[in-house]
């Protein structure tokens, strides 16, 4: 089974323009605040405090760029970076503050070559709200042709067995609860898979 056998802490950067230089295969972790991205990166890389989260949802303004080393069932090694992207929709900031941050993001999120798979985070328990749907839309706009998109739907330990079966016959979904610990190797496999070529 693929693991990450190594994950450190690389940077916080405040803007694109203090961002780690390019060169290593990157997947960015994008998703409404409180959604979870931070435990689950925690989960991913079988590290408690890796990534830390805000004490008040959508506080945190800044891209956390994270080393990561993952290790195949034949002991190959590869190297990627996780890219912890702020979270959206929640921030209690002016508007004007707000709409500079998002503009900064977009141009990450377009420029950024290193970019191969963007991790959309879905709060499980809220399916369809519009926010996710429109952050959707816009990274399947401007998606190149060695990019994809995963949709990870958190805090499935707060489903019905219903709820998480329709969950599960979306196309590209997977179903993760970091506090039961599940789906998470599923999911680091699916990472791997996409970023190096076993999964097109």
């Amino acid at each position: 089974m693929t693991r990450i056998i190594k994950a450190e802490f690389a940077k916080s950067a405040p803007s694109i323009d203090e961002a780690l230089s390019e060169g290593i295969t990157e997947v960015l972790f994008i998703g409404r605040s409180n959604v979870g991205k931070s435990s689950l990166i925690n989960a991913l890389c079988s590290k408690k405090q890796l990534a830390k989260s805000s004490s008040a949802p959508g506080k945190t303004r800044l891209i956390n760029f994270f080393d990561i080393i993952y290790e195949d069932e034949n002991k190959k090694r590869f190297n990627a970076r996780f890219v912890d992207l702020p979270g959206f929709g929640y921030a209690k900031v002016s508007k004007e503050i707000k709409k500079k941050w998002e503009e900064s993001l977009n141009v990450f999120i377009k420029k950024r070559v290193s970019a191969r798979l963007f991790v959309h985070l879905i709060d499980a328990r809220h399916t369809n709200l519009d926010i996710d749907k429109n952050v959707d839309e816009y990274i399947n706009s401007i998606l190149r042709a060695d990019q994809r998109v995963l949709s990870i739907y958190t805090k499935a330990d707060k489903l019905t067995q219903k709820e998480s079966s329709a969950i599960l016959k979306k196309k590209n979904a997977l179903l993760v609860s970091v506090l039961k610990k599940y789906g998470i190797d599923e999911a680091n496999e699916k990472i791997f898979n996409l970023l190096f070529g076993k999964e097109i």
